[in-house]
């Protein structure tokens, strides 16, 4: 689905103005709220029936939501590498977990900062190395109040002490991931918000840009009362695809080893859309806070995450593969005066492209080091020309994955297998191999051109192992 709009010809004619900035002139602010290994699906504005999420759903009902926006690497590290710097993993050089980000990155912060910004982050980083949870990591990257960010891990209970934040759970001495006892003040999610709000209200004065990156919906899957029991009646949906055969299965897509059953998947879901309605209630108080502040109207307000979670599609939990549920993620935005409500970004997009698209919006010039694609003409729903393919690839562990995606169709040249396409318009659930049919030859052909364009320009080297690069040939001989 391509860009849509739905909207008065008044809101169109404040779109179209050449002044990217907020109420009375003023620069917009930016707040990224980012949340970890969260399925799309759970949330209303994807058509998540289970779970009621009004507060996350008016972020895209009154700014634009983005029907195919992609983790440029579906795992954690090197996904929120590519958001802050815009640059293809292989370039940050964040190519799995608990990878340093390079000390030269210029992040969305840095620059934001440069121009006079407060610039803040609470939350999980995962761009530091292996430190856990490592509270304030001494490399800001932009992110100057940095107090509340720590390095990695999915925490459930944080406190305040007199040294500085802790990870408030214990077990034989050392932080765990226990909830026991968590209430509205310590659970993670709703002390990050506190932060958040803390944040906003020290520096409504002026442009701030801060990001929060909440652990949840992350396993384990548990949460604080009364989230943990609110969903367990719900009748959980089982995916079509658990029922797949062997030969439907890509090698990349977890042939072997045990597969998930329903009732498995049945016993894991309550608690996780528990975190989801949790995450969402507290979205509604930063909302709630810009509105009191008076500041809404120039707030740039950003909702995505790092990556999916299978949560039992195609048998698996998580994430790393090029399925819908680990690399598609949610991306919403608001940015009055030049996001129209009601805004329908259908091209495919992926992390890279959030920051140049981002500033684009807001009138920024960028470090000019990005890698991504300015998609603001799409948000402001400009006639342009663009090329609606997004380029996604695997770790740098094991046998490496290629991906060009569409709207509609996904291309994947892998390490160990033939390559695989999937009409995700008639096949949603990603069931079918379409490669050998060929009323598609035209697409792969196109496809494969553009993805063997990019691995050129930025130099992915997964274009040149052997079994990915003899089947790329292959294609592009029938040129």
């Amino acid at each position: 689905m391509k860009t849509m709009l739905f909207i008065p010809l008044a809101l169109i004619c404040l779109s179209l103005s050449p002044l990217a900035v907020g109420k009375d002139s003023v620069p917009y602010n930016l707040l990224v709220i980012q949340t970890d290994e969260h399925h799309f699906k759970t949330l209303g504005c994807y058509g998540g029936r289970i779970v009621k999420t009004p507060n996350i759903d008016w972020i895209g009902k009154n700014g634009a939501i983005c029907t195919s926006f992609y983790a440029t690497t579906p795992v954690c590290s090197p996904s929120r590498g590519a958001l802050v710097s815009g640059r293809y993993p292989q370039h940050t050089p964040v190519t799995n977990n608990n990878i340093q980000l390079a000390d030269e990155i210029v992040t969305f912060a840095e620059i934001l900062k440069r121009k006079g910004y407060a610039t803040g982050y609470a939350g999980k980083w995962h761009l530091d190395g292996n430190g856990k949870p490592q509270w304030g990591p001494k490399r800001k990257f932009g992110f100057e109040d940095n107090r509340y960010m720590f390095n990695r891990g999915h925490w459930k209970k944080f406190g305040d002490t007199p040294k500085g934040p802790e990870v408030a759970a214990r077990q034989n001495g050392k932080p765990s991931y226990g909830v026991n006892g968590a209430d509205e003040k310590s659970y993670a999610t709703d002390w990050l918000t506190d932060k958040v709000i803390d944040f906003v209200n020290e520096n409504k004065g002026k442009p701030f840009c801060y990001m929060v990156s909440y652990p949840d919906p992350h396993g384990p899957n548990t949460v604080r009362k009364p989230y943990d029991t609110m969903y367990a009646d719900a009748k959980v949906p089982i995916p079509r695809s658990l029922t797949k055969t062997l030969e439907q299965t890509p090698k990349w897509g977890g042939r072997a080893g045990p597969r998930m059953t329903a009732d498995t998947i049945r016993v894991l879901m309550p608690k996780y859309y528990g975190m989801v309605k949790c995450l969402d209630d507290n979205v509604g108080r930063i909302l709630e806070n810009l509105r009191g502040n008076g500041i809404m109207d120039r707030t740039v307000i950003v909702f995505t995450s790092d990556h999916g979670d299978l949560c039992g599609e195609h048998g698996r939990l998580n994430k790393g593969v090029p399925y819908e549920g680990s690399a598609r993620i949610p991306f919403l935005m608001h940015c009055p005066g030049q996001v129209p409500a009601g805004t329908v970004v259908g091209e495919a997009l992926s992390c890279v492209d959030f920051l140049p698209t981002t500033f684009g919006l807001m009138g920024i010039e960028t470090a000019g080091k990005e890698q991504g694609r300015d998609a603001s003409a799409l948000f402001r729903g400009k006639k342009t020309k663009w090329k609606d393919v997004a380029f996604i690839r695997s770790t740098s562990s094991g046998k490496p994955w290629l991906c060009a995606v569409t709207d509609d169709l996904k291309l994947v040249f892998s390490g160990e297998d033939d390559p695989w396409l999937y009409d995700l318009s008639k096949d949603p659930d990603e069931m079918d191999n379409r490669i050998k049919q060929d009323q598609y030859d035209e697409a792969v052909l196109s496809l494969t051109r553009q993805l063997a364009a990019y691995c050129k320009k930025y130099q992915d080297p997964y274009g040149n192992d052997p079994r990915i690069k003899a089947a790329m040939a292959a294609i592009l001989a029938k040129e």
